[in-house]
């Protein structure tokens, strides 16, 4: 049974939104329209830009949001609420507006991902599991979307269930991974709950099972003739594994006319091991027998693996991938950016602080997106406010909101809306694509960025600019909080 049906997943909440909550009640904000943003500030690994993803698994919570007999029953005990406060939280439902990017697109720090209109008290109920999906699973996609590029078109495959930091984090973590560019898992419910294609072959047990190598080799071989990958290190790579494996290959394939098969190095030097196994493959007539790799692989082993002419055909990579190691926090924040008065007028909120990268955009925005008509690719992204277009029949100016003097005229360009409606007075009005279809759309995105901005070292710093009348609301309400 999935985790989500054994618990409520609405009372995964920090206990300071029901505290809240309960206050807003008491204090006759209960039905205040308010709008928080998701965003983060800085890229992971210090690249240049990251994946959103987790989007769908915000909406299925959405969907479900309830208070059950015995959560109420539990908050009574706690002697902190009120008795209306619970009541209302036992017809409690969403009933607000969420906009969001969709997922697999890449995005950029300080621009919303999700946006959430709603009365108080909704808003703020639904601020961990938000952070909590979008975070995690943006993260893995990130790092997932790294790997891969370093494997320059060589299948990349997700291995690290057994490391990652909980269930959930497996089985949605595979997800993310194969948004972000991973072929498949080897996580068997991720493919049955998402369609994350899921396979594997044999571990060295298989191997030490056997009284002899040669005789693991050729009954997995007769077994799965037709999915015989043999992991050929569990006692002598070059000595007897990719010799075995070319025997049970001509005894048992040969005969079948089967070509399709393959061979796993999962220790020692890599590249050096790769290079003279694939010289015996091919001096042996399995030209065709792929090679894969694994053993704590990341963006940066496997780019030095390229640069050494490896010959891998495949990585399977896991716990550097599956935990985002270098980088284990996503680190998006849920921040409130206006209410409305009684009239339904915005009135914009910002958060000061000290760390100008903390200093929060005000208002009810949009994000645009500026693609060059010659080019395709992206040049940069504009939030305005929400009532604002972009005439991208004409000539614009933008700039810095840092250092406003760095100005940059954007012509010949289209703009697109990066914000798609979620919700609408908490009716989903979304039809979330297939898993296929998003990793698609990631990868045609990512095609879109340039190169200089790909670099997982230094990377070029995207623009992400404000609108004139956006930078003066905020720059209006700095001065007014001197």
């Amino acid at each position: 049974m999935r985790t989500e049906e054994k618990l409520n997943m609405t009372m995964l909440c920090d206990f300071y939104e029901l505290t809240m909550g309960n206050g807003y009640f008491q204090n006759g904000y209960k039905d205040r329209i308010t709008y928080f943003d998701v965003f983060f500030r800085r890229v992971p690994d210090g690249g240049g830009f990251a994946i959103a993803a987790g989007l769908e698994q915000l909406i299925d919570y959405i969907e479900n949001l309830h208070f059950s007999e015995e959560d109420i029953a539990y908050l009574r005990g706690r002697n902190l609420f009120s008795e209306e406060f619970l009541q209302y939280l036992a017809d409690f439902h969403f009933t607000g507006d969420i906009y969001a990017v969709p997922e697999g697109t890449p995005v950029f720090p300080r621009e919303p991902l999700v946006v959430v209109r709603a009365p108080a008290i909704e808003a703020q109920l639904i601020e961990t599991f938000t952070l909590l999906t979008i975070n995690h699973q943006s993260l893995i996609a990130t790092k997932a979307n790294r790997v891969v590029r370093a494997a320059q078109g060589r299948t990349v495959l997700e291995f690290g269930s057994r490391r990652a930091q909980g269930a959930d984090a497996a089985i949605v973590g595979a997800r993310a991974a194969y948004i972000g560019g991973c072929n498949g898992t080897a996580c068997t419910i991720s493919d049955q709950l998402y369609g994350v294609p899921a396979g594997g072959t044999m571990a060295h047990a298989w191997v030490q099972m056997f009284d002899t190598e040669y005789e693991a080799f050729k009954t997995y071989c007769e077994i799965y003739p037709t999915n015989a990958t043999l992991l050929v290190d569990t006692y002598n790579t070059l000595r007897s594994g990719v010799p075995n494996a070319i025997r049970a290959f001509n005894e048992v394939l040969k005969p079948l006319g089967i070509k399709k098969c393959g061979i796993r190095l999962d220790s020692g030097d890599i590249a050096y091991l790769s290079q003279q196994a694939r010289k015996m493959l091919d001096e042996a007539g399995w030209e065709g027998c792929q090679i894969s790799a694994s053993n704590s692989l990341d963006e940066y082993l496997i780019r030095d693996l390229m640069m050494q002419n490896a010959k891998i055909d495949m990585f399977g990579v896991g716990e550097r991938l599956i935990t985002a190691r270098s980088e284990s926090v996503f680190g998006g924040v849920y921040k409130l950016v206006a209410v409305e008065d009684k009239e339904g007028n915005i009135q914009p909120k910002i958060k000061v602080s000290e760390n100008v990268e903390k200093i929060t955009i005000p208002h009810f925005k949009k994000v645009y997106r500026f693609f060059g008509n010659d080019t395709g690719k992206a040049i940069a992204d504009y939030i305005t406010l929400h009532d604002e277009t972009v005439d991208d029949s004409h000539d614009l100016e933008i700039f810095d909101p840092h250092a406003t003097w760095k100005k940059k005229v954007v012509y010949d360009f289209n703009a697109q809306e990066l914000l798609v409606p979620i919700f609408k007075n908490g009716k989903r009005v979304y039809d979330c694509p297939t898993l296929q279809e998003v990793q698609k759309y990631c990868h045609e995105q990512v095609d879109k960025l340039w190169d200089e901005v790909k670099r997982f070292d230094n990377p070029h710093s995207y623009y992400v600019d404000l609108s004139d009348k956006l930078w003066n609301i905020q720059n209006d309400l700095l001065h007014g909080n001197d």
